[in-house]
Formats: structure tokens, sequence, C-alpha cells
């Protein structure tokens, strides 16, 4: 067995927090991956791991490991660059996060004609509204849309994002048509948030004519899940913000009915985030690149056919 294989499959062991899971993650069977870890550990004399039949956990001595084996990897990648056009032909696995409605609208759609035009790649998506870290999850890249909060993290800024509130008919039928952020929060509507961990209380950010104003909202439904969010404002459960490009063909049929259009929410962000490291990676930057161009352009072309009014 390769060494470099072992420490390839500690690496993701160790970020994965499982056997099975990185074992899946590689594409091996879990006695291949404990096989390894067992191997490497043989080779070192020391346990890199503690192990229960619940748990597992990093000793002091894999915490240690753990650093170097990445720089070894590093260095294995950057030295096969060197001796390869990795540019033209780049090779191996892209780990990728996305929110949930970025990555089933956006970039899913994107991955098989990436993967035609570079077949020694493979892309691992996973898609979570929950906030992710590149770091300990072993991503690549993450899409986002917001600010991110961590400033080690390198960005790629490619669209502002236009977002609407809006809700179904029905529910304006019952509970009435607000024109504002205003008339929204004093007539108590139903307003369906994403729920993020720690999230206290939530604010909307509306443009008014003095500005951006923060707006308390509330409502008694909320999701961690934006598409669900989506689901209960079509079944008229509430009112949701939304980008554009999530909702358009729920706004051209009239399914959903934009709402406080004379306090319209502030465009978002949507960026990639990448470590220094992984951003260096020609397939990482290929990826992103091909990315942009598309993401970019299916955002405008629905801002383009949604006309709100103002």
């Amino acid at each position: 067995m390769s060494y470099l294989d072992n420490i390839r499959t500690f690496v993701r062991v160790y970020e994965l927090g499982s056997m099975s899971a990185a074992g899946r993650d590689l594409r091996i069977s879990p006695a291949v991956t404990s096989s390894r870890i067992s191997q490497l550990e043989e080779h070192l004399s020391v346990r890199l791991f503690q192990r229960t039949t619940r748990s597992l956990t990093p000793t002091e001595q894999g915490r240690a490991f753990y650093s170097g084996a990445c720089a070894v990897l590093e260095s294995v990648e950057n030295a096969e660059a060197q001796v390869v056009n990795i540019t033209e032909n780049p090779k191996g696995s892209l780990y990728v996060a996305a929110p949930l409605g970025v990555g089933r609208r956006l970039v899913a759609p994107q991955v098989p004609e990436f993967l035609k035009l570079y077949p020694e790649v493979s892309v691992r998506l996973r898609l979570t509204d929950r906030k992710v870290d590149l770091t300990t999850e072993g991503l690549d890249l993450a899409f986002f849309l917001g600010k991110p909060e961590d400033s080690n993290l390198r960005i790629r800024k490619f669209a502002d994002v236009e977002r609407v509130l809006c809700a179904a008919p029905r529910y304006l039928k019952t509970r009435g048509h607000p024109s504002s952020g205003d008339e929204l929060v004093a007539d108590g509507h139903e307003c369906l948030n994403l729920r993020f961990p720690g999230a206290t209380e939530f604010h909307w950010r509306l443009k008014t004519s003095e500005g951006l104003r923060r707006f308390r909202v509330s409502g008694r439904c909320e999701a961690d899940d934006g598409d669900v969010l989506t689901d209960w404002a079509l079944a008229g459960h509430g009112i949701v913000l939304k980008p554009i490009f999530e909702v358009a063909e729920h706004l051209k049929s009239r399914r959903l009915v934009p709402v406080a259009t004379a306090t319209p929410p502030e465009p978002v962000q949507m960026a990639c985030l990448f470590t220094h490291r992984r951003g260096q990676d020609p397939k990482t930057r290929l990826f992103m690149e091909f990315m942009i161009e598309r993401i970019g352009a299916i955002v405008r072309d629905a801002e383009k056919r949604i006309q709100l009014p103002r």
C-alpha cells in the first residue's frame, strides 16, 4: 500500500472525524480505511486516533501529524504541477460547498459540463444552508451569500444579487398587502425566516427614502433550509425574503407576488470563499472561473426577466 495513500486517508479521517465517512469520501471500504490508518500508526510507532465504539478523536500526536501531512500533500501537488501541464489537464477531487438554493439552481447544473471539459477531475458537492468551516471540513471552496465572518479566508466576489420580499396571493388575501417595511412590521405579518445556529432575532435590511434600515421581523415558521421557506410561502404561510433567481419562476407565474416594494431589500453579494493555499490549486481556480462566468450570467438573466414594481 502506498505510504502517500495512507497519508491522504489519514487527512480525510482527521477532517471528517469518521472512518466510514472518510471511506465513502475516498471511495474505499471501511476495512481499507482502517487498515491504512493502522499501517500509518505502525510505521510512525504512535497512536494517531483514540477509538471507541461511538467516537474517533485525534491524539496529541495525531494533531501534530495533521499539519505536516497537509504540507506533504501540498508539496506533492506542487511537484506534479511542475512536470504536468495541470492547467490544461487538471486532476484530482474538488470539495465544494454551497447554500441549498445556490447549489441546486446554479452550481449543480453546471458541474457535468465542467467535468466534460476536465475528465480527470471529480467534484464532491455539499449543499447546506448552515455555515461551513473550510479548514476543518476539508473544503477547497465554498459559495456564499452575504458577508463572511472569517477574515482569514480569501474572497472572490462575482455578483450583487437582487432580492425580493414576496408572498402567495392566498396569504395576501387574508392578511393584506404591505407596501413598505413599516406596514409589514406594524401589521404583524408572518415572516418566514432562515434560522442559523445562535440566531436570537431576525432583521431585514430594506432600502428606504432615508437610506438602509433594519426592520425587526418575526413569525411562527422558521427553518435552516431556504427551500422549505419557499415552500411555506407558496402554501400561503407568510412572507419570504429571497434572491430573485431562486423564485423567478414563481414570480413569473404569479404564484408569488412582490410585497413592500416601496422599501425593497438590500442586494446581497455572492462570492466564493477559499483559503490562500486552496486558491493556488489550478483545478480550484479553473472551477471557480468556470462557475463565476456561468452563474453570473444566469443571475443577471433572471433579474432582467423579472421587472419588479418600484
